[in-house]
């Protein structure tokens, strides 16, 4: 099957199947959450990005493998409702930044910040801080050293956007933290694969950034 991004709750997931890194797409949940199962080629340890819901058809996902560790992007219920039974049920680490574990009703093993390295198997995966969706919202890249990078971005950058924020302040402190830490440093050919909906790429919405800014959304 090509990976084409979309996805829908109740079917099958997506599998994008990269040199050195299997991702494997599901949408799950009454808001239409985004779930990835990412496996590393060489080891088969596999790591999942957001236990938003469903946890039966999310461990089917992971199969009989497991996971190594669950990453958590922000501190969103819709982003977590499954986490504590996908760990009760693997075993797995959780992982979320510092500044929300506080606030996820779910373990979290291991925190991080901006910078900090997180590894499936031999792939690492980058730390980005983005402050405005929430206090602690992150994304991961991927920077593939056999192709474009692939960057998780929870819900802090979408197509057509960024993320819902709840002042001015938060609007432009994530838009310049999505522009400086994104925009300004990734090329176009970046995949994003976000916490809803379809997947984009840096150069489908880097002509729209201006319209952002001045529409404020």
């Amino acid at each position: 099957m090509t990976y084409t991004g979309k996805t829908r709750v109740g079917g099958p997931a997506q599998v994008h199947e990269l040199g050195l890194l299997s991702i494997s797409k599901l949408a799950v949940g009454q808001m239409d959450n985004n779930t990835y199962l990412l496996r590393c080629r060489r080891t088969g340890e596999q790591l999942l990005i957001d236990a938003a819901a469903e946890p039966e058809r999310i461990l089917d996902l992971i199969g009989s493998d497991g996971v190594a560790a669950v990453v958590t992007t922000h501190s969103h219920p819709d982003h977590w409702s499954a986490l504590q039974a996908v760990l009760d049920a693997t075993g797995a680490v959780s992982i979320a930044h510092a500044i929300d574990a506080d606030s996820i009703a779910a373990r979290v093993d291991r925190t991080v910040i901006d910078g900090d390295i997180i590894s499936v198997g031999q792939c690492d995966l980058r730390v980005i801080h983005l402050v405005g969706h929430t206090p602690g919202s992150i994304a991961l890249l991927y920077d593939d050293p056999q192709g474009e990078p692939h960057l998780f971005t929870g819900d802090c950058l979408f197509p057509g956007g960024v993320g819902k924020t709840w002042s001015p302040e938060d609007f432009d402190t994530l838009l310049a933290g999505v522009r400086d830490k994104i925009f300004d440093r990734l090329p176009d050919e970046t995949w994003v694969y976000p916490g809803h909906g379809n997947d984009t790429t840096i150069g489908a919405e880097r002509p729209s950034l201006p319209e952002w800014e001045e529409r404020r959304w």
